[in-house]
């Protein structure tokens, strides 16, 4: 049976899940990067740049299982782009080029429509303007057997938590503090929704834990 699920999703020592100020020159907002350098030098991402090279381990084997069997994604709106209110015309088509890493429908939540995206790869940007609700619904039409991914943001990655839609949770803990930035835990209690640790894998760059209700 398909899941939902949040997996490979970055978070620093105090919690957040992406720095302050995102622009078009800090995608992940000022110093977010540094949640990420467990990801950075695996084979999973470095395959995903066109590269043969990268390192094996635990790091890697999460960052597989993080974009494994995904036949859908949802998005929030600041993880499609900088771009805020009305879109200004159709140029932005995401940070990622013309070859985005889902390979799959992927459906970005917002309050402004805006026609679909078709690029390389496989990847259509679907825009949903009726909620979270509605964007999982037309997910798990679009992944079939697959699972759905919440790919982010924080805000994002709660409300769905929070409505009881996700069945598992993979954080990749990075052992930097931000202080500052996207909060990720403010206001959830992952035990009261019946969360429970399944797996807990340290390694050099991130401790990752995987929970489960």
């Amino acid at each position: 049976m398909s899941k939902v699920k949040v997996a490979g999703f970055g978070v620093s020592l105090d919690g957040y899940a992406a720095g302050p100020a995102q622009s078009l020159e800090h995608p992940l907002g000022v110093r977010g990067h540094e949640i990420f350098q467990w990801f950075f030098p695996t084979r999973t991402f470095r395959a995903m740049q066109g590269k043969d090279d990268g390192e094996a381990g635990p790091d890697d084997s999460f960052a597989h299982r993080a974009m494994d069997n995904f036949g859908a994604f949802i998005l929030g709106r600041n993880m499609f782009g900088p771009v805020r209110g009305e879109w200004p015309d159709d140029q932005w088509k995401g940070w990622w080029g013309e070859d985005p890493p889902y390979h799959a429908p992927t459906f970005v939540l917002t309050h402004y429509a805006r026609p679909s995206i078709e690029m390389r790869g496989g990847t259509t940007f679907h825009f949903i303007t009726g909620g979270i609700d509605e964007a999982l619904q037309r997910a798990r039409e679009a992944a079939g057997a697959r699972d759905v991914k919440i790919g982010g943001g924080a805000s994002t990655v709660k409300q769905y938590i929070q409505a009881g839609h996700v069945d598992e949770i993979h954080l990749a803990m990075a052992p930097v503090v931000l202080g500052a930035g996207e909060p990720l835990f403010d206001g959830l209690d992952l035990h009261a929704l019946g969360y429970r640790t399944v797996e807990h894998v340290p390694t050099e760059r991130a401790t990752h834990i995987v929970l489960m209700r």
